[in-house]
């Protein structure tokens, strides 16, 4: 009798077991070795991939800045400046009270790209932008995938655009770019796809087939190519961080290019050996950027870029259903990812808040 009763209550929990979906197969390691969480970077930092809304109200701005102190943030670039006035506006709202604080990047118009002024208008509104306070490009990712003219995609090295990329040389500026999705976003989704959660959960972030990620990102490698005199910064490492040595071969062929880790740990806390000596060899050229703005989250790019801690939890698991591990990247290198490469691209910092 008692045991039909234990029986009994063991059976809902071995069926629950096995019904659990993938989804809810959550484990918590039973692994116990040295850990170092961060809360605040170790220097001062320069995040070039953020977006917030240039207009927000003082009490929303003066929060801002608080969580950027607690993060040891010394300089935030906000990518979503638009253009124009409402360029104009946002750089007042948020430089003019707190000019060594915040940098704000220009983005462009592609209305009218049929009309044969349209590479020399956008040009001369950039320009203006960058008398308005902007010091820098930002370019999203819907050029390249969903920016249509009358004859279909525009590709990202659309000669139409050839007077912007010289106008952002010529004033000394540079083009914050966004391209693609991950590749993964493009293939089929099954069993076999490493994103294959992420696009459960987010279904609208599956691409088709075509346009190819490969047509996509050859088009932008060919408008890096194209103007070696502009200086462009790969937004996400170019969706290439699970294929560092390739990046490497990419950035050995083209020097004005740069690259930005935002929303791309997950590749990075994997593989710390390669990724560690992958910084290393390219530390002039690779920036700090975070992209969505979640003070909590920093903290894990903090404990992967400083620490030598194994087989800790990444922040977000539909990008990451395997644990980090750090990198324990040297003091030089850090002080190039964190602040001294972005105070030599972008134009017009304040470097004395930050070490030499």
């Amino acid at each position: 009798m008692c045991s039909r009763i234990a029986l009994a209550l063991l059976l809902p929990g071995v069926l629950a077991a096995q019904t659990m979906t993938v989804e809810e197969y959550d484990p918590r390691s039973s692994l116990v070795v040295p850990q170092h969480a961060l809360s605040r970077a170790r220097y001062p930092f320069i995040d070039v991939h953020s977006h917030q809304r240039a207009d927000m109200p003082p009490d929303r701005l003066a929060k801002l800045l608080s969580d950027m102190d607690a993060l040891n943030m010394r300089v935030m670039v906000n990518l979503s400046g638009g253009s124009g006035e409402r360029l104009a506006r946002g750089v007042e709202n948020m430089k003019r009270p707190h000019p060594t604080r915040f940098v704000v990047f220009a983005n462009l118009s592609f209305a009218d790209m049929d009309n044969p002024e349209y590479g020399a208008r956008a040009a001369a509104q950039l320009e203006q932008d960058v008398r308005n306070g902007a010091q820098g490009l930002k370019i999203f990712k819907n050029f390249g995938m969903d920016v249509k003219d009358s004859r279909g995609r525009v590709p990202v090295d659309d000669p139409r655009l050839a007077p912007v990329w010289e106008a952002c040389a010529r004033l000394k500026i540079p083009v914050l770019i966004h391209t693609a999705e991950p590749r993964q976003f493009f293939q089929p989704h099954d069993r076999l796809n490493e994103r294959w959660f992420e696009l459960k959960e987010i279904p609208g972030r599956k691409r088709p087939p075509e346009p190819s990620w490969e047509t996509i990102i050859g088009e932008q490698h060919r408008l890096f190519e194209k103007h070696p005199r502009t200086i462009f910064i790969n937004a996400h490492l170019g969706w290439m961080g699970g294929d560092l040595g390739a990046l490497g071969r990419l950035m050995d062929r083209l020097p004005n290019m740069h690259a930005e880790i935002g929303a791309v740990l997950a590749e990075l806390g994997r593989q710390p050996r390669f990724a560690r000596q992958w910084f290393i060899r390219y530390q002039d050229r690779v920036l700090f950027g975070k992209d969505s703005w979640n003070p909590v989250e920093y903290h894990t790019y903090f404990r992967v870029l400083e620490s030598a801690d194994e087989y800790f939890d990444y922040y977000r698991r539909r990008h990451a259903f395997w644990k980090m591990y750090g990198l324990e990247l040297p003091d030089d290198v850090l002080k190039k990812l964190y602040y001294k490469n972005a105070l030599r691209i972008i134009p017009n910092l304040d470097a004395s808040g930050f070490p030499q």
